[in-house]
């Protein structure tokens, strides 16, 4: 049965039609492909330090831009923002980290200590960023070509940018208004109604009652304050391995034979100053559906799944 849900956290109507998993699909899986020769080139890897921008930081040994890193961080060669020729309002910083010399070892593969020093990489270089006076500090990971990814390598990025975007100062409004912690409210929520996928009182993660595609989850850890950048050491350690955690138990339910699971994972950051009222968190995507015509239309998007059988799949598989 259809059902209309409100977003308490973002604002947005979903509607849940989750009759329509089991619509039938007539289009024939994607199939892999290969280099020619079969040979791998990927700047990521070891050996290859020489193919990217010169290294900003590392985790690991050596000298830069030499292999013995764990976690390495360069400039994007195609920024969005930033660059010797960014004009006004594109000017900032775009940077690519990359999670591991493995090249098939995606975040939800990394063990505690590897996974932890990705995320402390991620709030070290927004650190940086905002304390050199951007206004705003975004990290993501798009994993795979279903969520933007143009390498397969899986990297994490941080955007540095010198404006507060549109859509940071719709949330840091939102929370404001509340008077509440509509991070915690959303939780307490999810877990009342058994969509907790881990209900741990310091860190959580849930499928909200408003998600907008199948499996969405967040990730919170409890007052967390305003800015990532600022986390404890604590928050960082507790954030990955839950992450770390996640994506594992998504990738056991969702990944295909031959294919890896496509997924967003965003840190819903609170701009560089002010924003007092604010909670970051973090959401995990997967790449499982599409925005179609009705949801381009309308602004109203549509989940064929029911959050609280996401979150049952999702807790078999941790």
């Amino acid at each position: 049965m259809p059902e209309l849900r409100h977003d308490v956290l973002t604002g947005r109507l979903v509607l849940l039609a989750s009759g329509r998993e089991a619509r039938p699909v007539t289009f024939a899986p994607p199939r892999a492909t290969t280099p020619a020769g079969g040979a791998r080139v990927c700047p990521f890897c070891p050996g290859h330090e020489h193919e990217t921008p010169p290294e900003v930081a590392r985790a690991g040994p050596g000298e830069p831009d030499t292999p013995g890193w764990r976690v390495r961080v360069v400039p994007n060669l195609y920024p969005i923002v930033g660059g010797p020729d960014a004009r006004p309002g594109a000017t900032g910083s775009h940077e690519v980290v990359v999670l591991s010399p493995d090249h098939d070892a995606t975040y939800g593969d990394l063990d505690d200590d590897h996974a932890t020093e990705v995320l402390t990489m991620l709030r070290e270089r927004a650190r940086v960023h905002t304390r050199d006076g951007r206004a705003h500090a975004q990290l993501l990971v798009n994993e795979g070509k279903a969520a933007g990814a143009s390498i397969e390598h899986p990297h994490a990025q941080v955007l540095a940018v010198d404006f507060v975007p549109p859509a940071v100062t719709v949330a840091v409004d939102r929370f404001a208004a509340v008077g509440s912690d509509p991070v915690l409210a959303d939780r307490d929520d999810a877990i009342d109604r058994e969509q907790a996928v881990l209900p741990g009182d310091q860190v959580a993660a849930w499928c909200p009652t408003g998600a907008a595609s199948p499996y969405e989850t967040r990730l919170a850890v409890t007052g967390a304050g305003p800015h990532f950048e600022d986390a404890s050491d604590g928050a960082v350690l507790g954030a990955a391995i839950v992450l770390r955690d996640l994506l594992a138990a998504m990738g056991r339910v969702l990944d295909q034979p031959g294919q890896r699971l496509s997924y967003n994972v965003i840190v819903h950051n609170g701009p560089a100053a002010g924003a007092d009222d604010y909670h970051w968190w973090i959401g995990i995507v997967p790449r499982v559906a599409v925005v179609a015509g009705f949801e381009m239309a309308t602004a109203v998007l549509v989940n064929t799944v029911d959050p609280a059988d996401a979150a049952q799949r999702l807790r078999a598989a941790l």
